[in-house]
């Protein structure tokens, strides 16, 4: 009698308990049935992920997974007719508007790490990239140590200088190094024969390859000056409720056979505005993260 008792007064507490609970683990979904709407914070120019295309409608990798993210939220009883409001954000707003609550999902190429995880919290991984130079192929710099002696460029205020600083201190290559105002000028030195190689993120610098003149000239170096970086889709902070669906609905798009033709779709296919072709196969880096989806921010996890 006592057992049944106990077992009654958990289940009772418990019951009490969830409502509170829910309403701590889930401030963003609150926020969300109370307004009506769910806000997407995009980017303009971040080919292949998020940015306008002709029509100044935000498309891309990244805004396609969000929107199976919004598919999942008005799947909940109470969420049916939900209704998307679309933010555009920087480099330097993305992180406040998350945190401030302003934006609930920010849908680009944000890279997910350590230091960021302080401020704001990132559902799976959607894509891994690495610190690489792109260079023309007639100059045969396929490894680093052939940058030795060379004029090389980053843009100004990136990991990707900062880690091209560290190496040419490291390796002694005597490299000198170029600041760019933005990664098109970078690219441009390279074109025009100012720089030997420009040094990026690899995705980045295959989207700059392929709206070039010429993409047959130029090859991305296979040397990389980082470990796998990866990009997550934001969301705030302390709020598990709402990561929660988050973290699933990306975890059921990414193991499912659907994800291989969301790839294709926007790395091995003609892309707008310009039908490009990224020509980037899926890696086996890759093909094992949508395997087994996970949010580390620690590049040795990948």
């Amino acid at each position: 009698m006592i057992k049944i008792k106990t077992a009654a007064a958990l289940m009772l507490s418990a019951f009490v308990s969830a409502p509170v609970m829910a309403q701590q683990a889930s401030a963003t979904l609150d926020k969300i049935k109370q307004t009506g709407v769910v806000t997407i914070g995009h980017r303009e120019a971040s080919i292949p992920f998020s940015y306008l295309d002709n029509n100044q409608k935000s498309v891309g990798f990244a805004m396609d997974i969000c929107a199976k993210i919004v598919e999942a939220i008005q799947k909940q009883p109470g969420f049916e007719k939900v209704k998307v409001n679309y933010t555009p954000v920087t480099s330097a707003t993305r992180i406040p508007l998350i945190a401030n609550g302003t934006v609930d999902l920010e849908c680009g190429s944000t890279t997910n790490n350590v230091e960021r995880q302080k401020q704001v919290s990132f559902t799976n991984t959607h894509y891994l990239t690495a610190s690489r130079f792109v260079s023309k192929k007639d100059a045969k710099l396929n490894k680093i140590a052939d940058l030795a002696g060379k004029q090389v460029v980053s843009t100004g205020g990136t990991t990707n200088i900062g880690q091209l600083t560290a190496v040419n201190a490291e390796k002694n290559l005597n490299i000198r190094i170029m600041s760019a105002k933005d990664h098109a000028e970078a690219f441009l030195l390279v074109e025009t024969g100012r720089a030997a190689a420009f040094v990026m993120d690899d995705i980045l610098l295959s989207s700059l390859i392929a709206g070039s003149k010429s993409p047959g000239d130029y090859v991305i170096s296979e040397d990389a000056f980082s470990l796998p970086e990866p990009y997550g889709i934001m969301l705030r902070r302390d709020d598990p409720g709402f990561k929660a669906l988050v973290d699933k609905a990306t975890a059921d798009l990414y193991k499912s056979p659907e994800m291989a033709t969301l790839y294709a779709k926007w790395f091995t296919s003609p892309i707008p505005p310009r039908n490009l072709n990224l020509n980037i196969p899926l890696s086996p880096a890759m093909k094992k993260m949508f395997a087994t989806p996970n949010d580390s921010g620690d590049p040795a996890t990948y």
